[in-house]
C-alpha cells in the first residue's frame, strides 16, 4: 500500500463538482456513504411523520420544501427515497414542456417512476403496488385471477364499486400488467402513449389517454386504488425551467391547480413534495391564487449547516482515500484543515455545496503542492521515498505560495471547458441508460429539447408553428443559417388518427406559405398507403423542398442531455469547477466545446456541419475516449496511470474498449506532447501522468 500523499497524487479529486449536480433520484443512485445524517435531519423527521399520517388516515397532504441554491434540496429528496421507499412508492417529476399538458406529463412521469425497481426488491414499484391490493391477499384466488381477465375485472369492480373512471377498461389494463405478453403495452397505455388502433384492440380499450381530462382521471384512479396500499410520494423538483405564463412569471399556477384538484376531489393517499429555491418561491408566490397557496399543509425551510456538519461532509468524501493508504492519517479530513472552515465561514454557517467547492479547491492545491515539492528538491539530495513523507495538513498560509497559483492557473478557460465536457460526458452516459427508445419522451418534450439545442447554437426559434390548436405544441419555426424560414413538426404518437390531424396541419402550413422548408421528424410508422394520413404525408413530403427525417436515438440522447443541463442551470444546481453558470454561459460552453457536433438530427436540418463518415463502421470511434482522457487529466492536473485507465473504462463500459486500447491512446497523447509521464521508469501502477502546459 502507498502513503496517503501518494494516494492523493494518483486519485481523482473526491470533491469533483460533477458529483454536486443531483437530480432524478431514480437516475442518480446516490451513495449513502456520502450522506451526513445530521444535515437536514429535522426536515426528514417532519416529512417522515407526515408520510406516516398519510398512511394512517389516507388524506393527501402537500409539503413545500424551500431552500437556497446549493442547500441540498434535490439531494434531500434522494435521501428520503432511500430511507422511506419501503413505506411508500416514490415518483420524481421534473419540469413540464407545456402547461396545457401538465396532467399528461405528471401521469407519464408517475408511471415511469413506478416502473423502477426499489433497492432490495425483485419487482417494480408498479407491480408491488398492484400486488398489494386486497384481492391478492386471498392466496386461493391469485392464480385464478391472474389467469382469468374477466374474473380479475369483476373482483376489482366489487372492491371499488364507484368513483373509478372507465372502470372496466382501467381494471383490464391492470390485469394486462400481470401478463408478460401485454405488460409493456399496458405500461405504454397507462403512461399516456397515444397508441395505434391495433395496440388498443390488444388491450381491449377504446382509446388512448389523449387528453388532460383522461390523464387527470387515471391519476385519480391510481390514488383511489392506492388507498389499499402504501402512499405515493410525488416529488416535484428543478421547477425553475417550467413554462412562463401570460403575466411573465413561471406558470406555477398550473402546478397548484393540479395540487388543489387532488385536495378538492378528496383523492387519497398522495404526499406531494414541491422542492423549490426560496427566492423562486418569493418571486412567484404572488402570481398563484391565494386559495391554492392555502392548500400547502406544511412549509419547510432548509437551514444552513454548521461547521461540524461541514467537517463531516469533508470526512465522508475523504474516507475512501484514507482507506487506500498504508496507515490512516492523523486527521480524518487530511489533507484539509478545520481552520479553513473557521476562516472562510466566521459566522459558523454555510451551505453544503459551498463546503464541497471549498474542499475541491483545497484538495487540488495540496495535490499540486505535492508535485512541486517533489520536482523542486535539490539534485544532490537523494530522492526520498514518497511512502515516508511526513504528512502536512495545508493551512491558510500555504495556499498563497506562488507555486500553487502557477499550477492552479495553468489555463483557467481550458480547465473550465474540460470540466464542462466531463460533466456533459457523465450526463450523456446517464441519459443513454435512461432513454432507451425515442417514444419514451412525449412529442412536446422532444420539440422543447430541440428548441433548446437550436437556441444554444444561436438559432432563434418560435414555438407553436403548426396551425392546429391540438398539436401546435409539437412544432416550432426558425430561420436557418442560410436565411431560409423553416418549420419543424416532431410527432411520435403511433395513433393514425392523430397522425392524420397533424398532416392536415402541415398541409395548412404549406398552403399558407408559413415556411420555405417544412421538416417532419418521425421515427414511428406512417400508416398504410390507404390511410388519409399517409396520403396527405406523401403529397407534402414526397420530395423537395419539404423533408421527412427519421431521427436516431443517439441524437435524442444529445438533445436530452442538454435539456437536463438546462434544467440544472435554471435551478442553479450545475457547478462547473467552482462556477455556477447561467443559461447564456451554458450555451457558450456548448458552442465552444462542440459537444453537439455528432447530433445527426441537427446536421440534417442544416444548423451543424455534417461530420465525416466513419470509413470502417465496424471500428469503434475512439475520439470521445481520447477527449475524455485529455479532459480528466486537464481538470485533475495529474493522475495515477491506473486511475486514468480505470476511470476511462468505467465511462465507456458500453463500448468494446479494453485496457490495452486505453493504454495505447495515452501513449499516443504522450507522443503528441499533450500528456507526459512524470516517472516513466517506474512501474505502471506507480506512474503519474500530467498535462503538458498549453496543450489542447
Amino acid at each position: 500500500m502507498a502513503s496517503i500523499d501518494r494516494v492523493i497524487q494518483r486519485e481523482v479529486n473526491p470533491f469533483d463538482p460533477a458529483t454536486f449536480k443531483p437530480g432524478n433520484f431514480w437516475q442518480e443512485q446516490q451513495d449513502p456513504a456520502l450522506n451526513v445524517n445530521s444535515i437536514h435531519q429535522e426536515a426528514i423527521t417532519i416529512i417522515e411523520s407526515i408520510l406516516a399520517q398519510v398512511a394512517k388516515d389516507r388524506r393527501t397532504r402537500t409539503v413545500l420544501l424551500a431552500g437556497d441554491s446549493g442547500s441540498g434540496k434535490s439531494h434531500l429528496l434522494g435521501r428520503l427515497k432511500q430511507a422511506l421507499n419501503s413505506k411508500a412508492f416514490f415518483v420524481y417529476i421534473d419540469p413540464w414542456a407545456d402547461s396545457n399538458f401538465i396532467w399528461r406529463h405528471i401521469l407519464r412521469q408517475t408511471v415511469d417512476s413506478l416502473l423502477k425497481v426499489p433497492e432490495g426488491q425483485q419487482e417494480s414499484q408498479l407491480l408491488l403496488w398492484l400486488k398489494s391490493l386486497s384481492i391478492f391477499k386471498q392466496r386461493s384466488l391469485i392464480d385464478r385471477l391472474i389467469g382469468d381477465r374477466q374474473a380479475f375485472i369483476n373482483k376489482l369492480r366489487a372492491s371499488f364499486p364507484t368513483d373509478i373512471y372507465n372502470a372496466r377498461e382501467f381494471f383490464g389494463v391492470l390485469h394486462d400488467l400481470l401478463n408478460p405478453e401485454t405488460h409493456f403495452l399496458a405500461c405504454d397505455w397507462l403512461r399516456g402513449d397515444n397508441l395505434d388502433e391495433d395496440a388498443l384492440k390488444v388491450l381491449k380499450v377504446k382509446q388512448a389517454i389523449d387528453s388532460e381530462e383522461a390523464a387527470q382521471n387515471i391519476l385519480f384512479n391510481l390514488g383511489k386504488i392506492s388507498s389499499q396500499t402504501q402512499p405515493i410520494v410525488l416529488c416535484f423538483d428543478n421547477l425553475d425551467n417550467i413554462p412562463y405564463s401570460s403575466n411573465g412569471l413561471r406558470n406555477f399556477q398550473a402546478l397548484f391547480d393540479f395540487n388543489s384538484m387532488l385536495h378538492n376531489q378528496y383523492i387519497p393517499n398522495f404526499l406531494i413534495l414541491i422542492s423549490i429555491i426560496t427566492n423562486t418561491w418569493i418571486r412567484n408566490k404572488d402570481g398563484i391564487q391565494g386559495a391554492d397557496v392555502a392548500r400547502i399543509d406544511t412549509y419547510i425551510k432548509l437551514k444552513s449547516i454548521n461547521l461540524e456538519q461541514a467537517e463531516a461532509l469533508w470526512r465522508s468524501r475523504l474516507f475512501l482515500l484514507h482507506q487506500q493508504a498504508d496507515k490512516l492519517p492523523s486527521s480524518p479530513i487530511y489533507p484539509l484543515n478545520r481552520q479553513f472552515l473557521e476562516d472562510k465561514y466566521p459566522g459558523g454557517k454555510t451551505l453544503p455545496r459551498d463546503v464541497l467547492s471549498l474542499g475541491r479547491q483545497l484538495f487540488q492545491l495540496y495535490k499540486s503542492k505535492l508535485l512541486i515539492s517533489e520536482n523542486t528538491k535539490p539534485t544532490s539530495t537523494p530522492k526520498s521515498n514518497p511512502t515516508t513523507n511526513k504528512q502536512k495538513i495545508i493551512n491558510s498560509s500555504t495556499i498563497l505560495q506562488p507555486e500553487y497559483k502557477k499550477i492552479e492557473e495553468i489555463d483557467e478557460n481550458q480547465e473550465l471547458l474540460a470540466a464542462f465536457q466531463l460533466i456533459w460526458s457523465k450526463e450523456l452516459q446517464k441519459i443513454e441508460q435512461k432513454v432507451t427508445r425515442i417514444r419514451q419522451l412525449s412529442s412536446p418534450e422532444l420539440i422543447q429539447m430541440l428548441r433548446e439545442a437550436l437556441e444554444a447554437l444561436n438559432i432563434k426559434t418560435k414555438p407553436r408553428f403548426l396551425p392546429s390548436p391540438t398539436y401546435t405544441s409539437y412544432s416550432l419555426s426558425y430561420v436557418s443559417p442560410q436565411q431560409k424560414k423553416c418549420g419543424i413538426v416532431w410527432m411520435e404518437d403511433p395513433n393514425m388518427t392523430s397522425f392524420f390531424h397533424v398532416m392536415k396541419g402541415c398541409q395548412k402550413a404549406v398552403e399558407k406559405n408559413l415556411c420555405q422548408t417544412l421538416f417532419l421528424i418521425r421515427a414511428e410508422a406512417l400508416g398504410s398507403n390507404k390511410t388519409q394520413g399517409y396520403q396527405t404525408y406523401k403529397q407534402i413530403f414526397a420530395g423537395a423542398p419539404h423533408c421527412h427525417i427519421v431521427p436516431d436515438l443517439t441524437s435524442v440522447h444529445y438533445l436530452a442531455t442538454y435539456h437536463s443541463l438546462v434544467n440544472a442551470v435554471s435551478s442553479r444546481e450545475l457547478v462547473i469547477r467552482d462556477k455556477i453558470p447561467n443559461l447564456n454561459e451554458l450555451q457558450a460552453f456548448v458552442r465552444k466545446s462542440q459537444v453537439l457536433k455528432y447530433c445527426t438530427l441537427l446536421q440534417v436540418i442544416g444548423v451543424l456541419a455534417e461530420q465525416p463518415s466513419n470509413p470502417n463502421p465496424k471500428q469503434v470511434n475512439l475520439e470521445p475516449v481520447t477527449e475524455f482522457i485529455m479532459n480528466l487529466v486537464t481538470t485533475q492536473h495529474f493522475l495515477g496511470r491506473n486511475t486514468l485507465v480505470q476511470n476511462t473504462l468505467d465511462r465507456f463500459s458500453s463500448l468494446p474498449v479494453d485496457e490495452i486500447q486505453v493504454a495505447d491512446l495515452i501513449a499516443k497523447l504522450c507522443q503528441e506532447n499533450k500528456l507526459q509521464i512524470l516517472d516513466p521508469n517506474a512501474k505502471p501502477e506507480a506512474q503519474l501522468i500530467c498535462l503538458v502546459p498549453n496543450s489542447k
